[in-house]
């Protein structure tokens, strides 16, 4: 069977969709599977073996460019694809695979999206309540219960694409470090401070533990100023990797410390013990998928807001969150350190 998959534009939500991507081998192990994707994830589709091609979605956000997509949907008719599954809700993204051809259109309602979709599906929110659930119940038939537990993503990195990437930023292999995930997509109101972050560093110099700052370009600004904080005990990698390559200095890492972010789930997904600071978000909806990851938040009256911005003014769901607290809850005798 050929499988078209429309996938998400946040690089959190494409890795949570790898666990659909899991199920639909398991169920059909010779399915071909091809992953619709905007150029930012691509790298990524390259660490699962599931995917057999990532193809580049170029359409930004709001974009309707119908004649492009209608030619992009027309070039993959060449897939022959039997099934296709759009995780966006976008009326937009329910395009392409209709101008493609496949035979089952699989997705949500979402935008009013009947005629595009031949298996439209009613969310229930209630007994699907994580996004993960939502993205795996597309790969079963209509109303079929989900198995008891998911597969859990699982990015490849191998020792020698981390090494070859400790040798090229100068990282000494055998130190042991902890990464830092300082950035947020979606707003301050996502962000740990950067002076808790810097005075966690610190604390972790202390027990002779380097800490990596780890995250995109638009992140290298906050990593500095974390950096400059330090005294020394950081080194600010914000910018100087690719999203896979930076899954590999994750997996390079003893343990990881992350705001709700895309990088959290690349850390659960290449098995790195994860510490995940919640504010203003949920980790009932999103939370990082892995066994052991640990979730830390004070759970306050007002959280969560799912604003960008704190819109008290008071930013306490995460400015009371102290270092010393993340701190007690690395487990040092689990990361050698």
């Amino acid at each position: 069977m050929n499988i078209l998959v429309v996938g998400p534009s946040w690089v959190g939500d494409t890795v949570i969709s790898q666990s659909l991507l899991k199920l639909l081998k398991q169920r059909d192990p010779s399915a071909q599977i091809d992953y619709l994707a905007p150029p930012w994830t691509l790298p990524l589709l390259a660490r699962m073996p599931e995917v057999r091609q990532g193809i580049i979605n170029p359409f930004g956000h709001g974009a309707l460019q119908l004649a492009a997509r209608r030619r992009l949907g027309r070039e993959l008719r060449h897939g022959a694809y039997d099934h296709a599954l759009v995780l966006p809700n976008s009326w937009k993204s329910a395009l392409i695979p209709w101008f493609a051809g496949a035979r089952r259109r699989t997705g949500f309602r979402g935008e009013a999206r009947w005629g595009l979709l031949n298996d439209l599906r009613v969310l229930d929110q209630q007994a699907l309540p994580r996004m993960v659930q939502r993205f795996a119940a597309l790969a079963l038939p209509a109303g079929a219960a989900l198995p008891s537990s998911l597969p859990l993503p699982m990015l490849q990195s191998t020792a020698a694409q981390q090494q070859q990437l400790l040798a090229r930023l100068g990282l000494a292999p055998g130190k042991p470090a902890v990464a830092f995930c300082p950035g947020a997509e979606y707003g301050p109101a996502k962000r740990w401070p950067e002076a808790h972050f810097a005075a966690l560093a610190r604390l972790l110099a202390a027990r002779g533990i380097a800490v990596w700052l780890v995250g995109s370009p638009r992140d290298h600004a906050v990593a500095k100023t974390i950096a400059s904080a330090s005294a020394g005990a950081c080194i600010n990698l914000c910018g100087k990797t690719d999203i896979a390559e930076a899954a590999d200095l994750l997996a390079a890492a003893r343990a990881v410390v992350t705001n709700d972010s895309g990088l959290m789930h690349v850390a659960a997904a290449v098995g790195r013990p994860v510490i995940a600071l919640y504010g203003s978000s949920s980790p009932q909806f999103t939370p990082p998928l892995a066994a052991d990851a640990q979730i830390i938040t004070l759970g306050l009256e007002c959280s969560p807001c799912f604003e960008r911005t704190c819109p008290l003014g008071h930013f306490r769901c995460l400015n009371d969150l102290a270092p010393e607290r993340v701190f007690a809850a690395i487990d040092f005798a689990r990361i050698g350190a």
